[in-house]
């Protein structure tokens, strides 16, 4: 085994060397503090490995993103996001006979209760969805209090999830809720939910479905982000898992996080509004005195393509085209992309587009307003908090989180 010697005071102390599966390599410091009564300082977790876990792996230098060791543009490209649901949590692609079980289960759970119901009259219009989400979660373990049936309280949050997000938004339009059908297909049935209104009929566009399947595969995991390792932490004192999903919604909700892709659009409305110049936007985000930010592009872990970002860009074309749709926004966003991929302020420090760049051009294209955006990216990471929650329950080895610190307060004070 390898190991790696430190020295602390004069004294030499050994630490094991974990390697991963991709050659992925870390000094194991769990007994640092034992040995050496010394911890690391790591704000911000950013060189820290909180855990062995084999549900995704990112090679951020090589632009790289696998599911249980498929590739992102094999899943995007072939499958469908129950599958990758299966994937992410129980660790295999279903077959054919697992699939229509997996799915018939979604499908079956997806009514709320209706006492829940009266939780949406509570809330004024203004309510954002991400709270109602969030609370919506956590009041499921009222209703499902008994901790008998791991694998139905997952099926109740995949399948309660789309209608609680469809709920919240005619909730906020004022219209009154559509209850899910057990004839259409996830996407389906929550792009219904959404935007059927009473008498009148309404249908699924294909390109409007196939959009959404792919925007919820792409958001289906990403490591140990930053509402994963909340997930995590919140799983660890062994809290439900309705709690444990409500606390991965408010980590999301940050606009640094979940809400990247709501800012985007924002940027993108305020370039147009001052002219749709590009150029003279990419210019005020090399000025450090222009107060101005350029959004969707860079990322904590990519420092090359991000490769949901490269999917998105071909998807962007092909959806609006198919609804019709002219998007003065989208031809701002290319001409962004183009202009900032040529120039060598980003070119230098890598910062290509991610995969907010594109997905809120495509919501909005959808029809889904900018104020779901987050909510739209929950739904998608639900497989991936629950997968994650799930690996962490089931290990005999998982201990309590708990974090050290470096106090720099006062020192003892008398009265």
């Amino acid at each position: 085994m390898s190991t790696a010697k430190i020295i602390l005071d004069g004294k030499e102390i050994e630490l094991p060397v974990v390697t991963g599966s991709e050659g992925e390599r870390a000094i194991d410091i769990s007994r640092l503090r034992e040995l050496t009564g010394y911890v690391t300082l790591d704000p911000g977790y950013g060189n820290t490995g909180s855990c062995q876990s084999a549900v995704t792996f990112i090679d951020g230098d090589q632009g790289i993103l696998r599911y249980r060791g498929y590739p992102i543009e094999d899943l995007a490209e072939k499958s469908t996001f129950l599958e990758v649901a299966h994937l992410l949590i129980y660790g295999e692609l279903p077959d054919a006979k697992k699939k229509a079980a997996f799915e018939q289960e979604v499908t079956m759970h997806t009514l709320l209760h209706e006492d829940m119901k009266k939780f949406f009259e509570g809330y004024p219009s203004t309510a954002h969805p991400m709270a109602i989400l969030g609370a919506m979660f956590a009041s499921m373990s009222t209703f499902y209090p008994k901790k008998k049936d791991q694998d139905l309280d997952i099926i109740r949050i995949l399948a309660k999830a789309p209608t609680i997000a469809a709920f919240s938004h005619k909730k906020s339009i004022g219209q009154p809720f559509i209850y899910p059908r057990n004839d259409l297909s996830y996407a389906s049935n929550f792009l219904h939910m959404m935007f059927a209104v009473p008498a009148q009929k309404y249908e699924v566009s294909p390109a409007v479905h196939d959009a959404l399947n792919l925007l919820l595969i792409l958001h289906a995991d990403h490591e140990q982000n930053c509402s994963t390792s909340t997930v995590r932490m919140v799983g660890s004192s062994n809290a439900n898992i309705f709690a444990s999903m409500a606390a991965g919604v408010s980590a999301l909700w940050g606009p640094l996080h979940g809400g990247a892709n709501q800012e985007v659009i924002e940027m993108l409305e305020g370039i147009q509004a001052a002219g749709g110049d590009a150029r003279k936007a990419i210019a005020q985000a090399k000025d450090k005195n222009s107060g101005f930010k350029l959004m969707g592009f860079g990322h904590r872990v990519y420092k090359n393509f991000d490769p949901r970002a490269r999917i998105l860009k071909k998807a962007a074309d092909r959806v609006l085209a198919e609804l019709g749709v002219n998007d003065p926004l989208l031809e701002i966003a290319k001409h962004l992309e183009e202009a900032a991929l040529s120039d060598p302020y980003f070119v230098e420090r890598k910062l290509y587009p991610n995969v907010d760049f594109y997905s809120g051009i495509i919501y909005r294209a959808m029809g889904i307003p900018t104020e779901m955006f987050t909510v739209m990216f929950a739904l998608g990471r639900m497989p991936g908090w629950i997968a994650q929650w799930k690996e962490l329950r089931d290990d005999p080895k998982t201990r309590i989180n708990r974090p050290r610190q470096i106090y720099t307060g006062a020192k003892e004070r008398r009265l």
